[in-house]
């Protein structure tokens, strides 16, 4: 089992998520899953899932919070002929779909801003809805109390008080952003080394030298000659 799901702001202000779950075989995505894998019951697994699965939250003024998921899901199953309006499923198509939600924040859904707060007072001079302006309010008022401090929520009041990445998933799903990384550094080596032409092993000589003069400056000289010896131990001489 894996997933990747990715986090969408509702215009009340809400987050919900979007989220492919995969079920595979036993070698993971080069094999098929087993017979008795099928999307149904897959479904039902994860409905099933989301009735169940909670979250233990703060305790604030004595009373406890839980968090779980709502009523409101909607499983379907993703077949290439049905992804995204018949559109077929392509690398191209499903990076399309990921980054119409990586450039939606609270500030394009719900007319919030797209940067931290400073003072609560810039609430008022903001062009903002009063629905958001009430949500960011909630959140920096939240924010100071000592038992919601590990929160941060006045350092992410700006996104309602949702400070999580817009995109996670399990490491099983498909490659990881390190290897993605890893492989954007070599073909960025690769660009270079094609721009600049073939490697030679060269060694560099730096020799600049710049003459400073010799002997003493004036000023030296005449506090050398100043110094009058004195007698010090075992016939050395000490100056003073």
């Amino acid at each position: 089992m894996s997933f990747a799901k990715v986090a969408e702001y509702q215009k009340r202000g809400a987050v919900h998520f979007h989220a492919v779950i995969r079920l595979d075989g036993p070698g993971g995505g080069d094999t098929p899953p087993p017979a008795w894998a099928t999307a149904e019951l897959l479904t039902d697994a994860i409905e099933a899932a989301a009735g169940k699965v909670h979250v233990d939250g703060p305790v604030i003024d004595g009373r406890a919070h839980t968090f779980a998921f709502g009523r409101q899901h909607d499983v379907r199953t993703i077949r290439s002929a049905d992804f995204n309006g018949g559109q077929e499923l392509t690398e191209r198509a499903v990076a399309a779909y990921i980054a119409k939600y990586a450039t939606k924040g609270a500030e394009t859904a719900t007319g919030a801003l797209d940067r931290p707060l400073k003072f609560a007072a810039e609430l008022a001079q903001l062009d903002i809805s009063d629905h958001a302006r009430r949500l960011i309010r909630t959140a920096w008022t939240l924010g100071a109390r000592k038992d919601l401090e590990h929160l941060r929520l006045r350092a992410w009041a700006h996104m309602l008080g949702f400070r999580g990445h817009f995109s996670t998933k399990s490491r099983r799903y498909s490659t990881t952003l390190g290897a993605l990384r890893d492989a954007r550094a070599e073909w960025r080596r690769a660009q270079a080394a094609a721009a600049n032409g073939p490697e030679t092993e060269t060694t560099y000589v730096l020799a600049h030298w710049v003459f400073a003069g010799t002997g003493l400056s004036d000023a030296e000289a005449w506090l050398a000659a100043s110094l009058e010896p004195s007698p010090g131990t075992e016939g050395e001489p000490t100056y003073a």
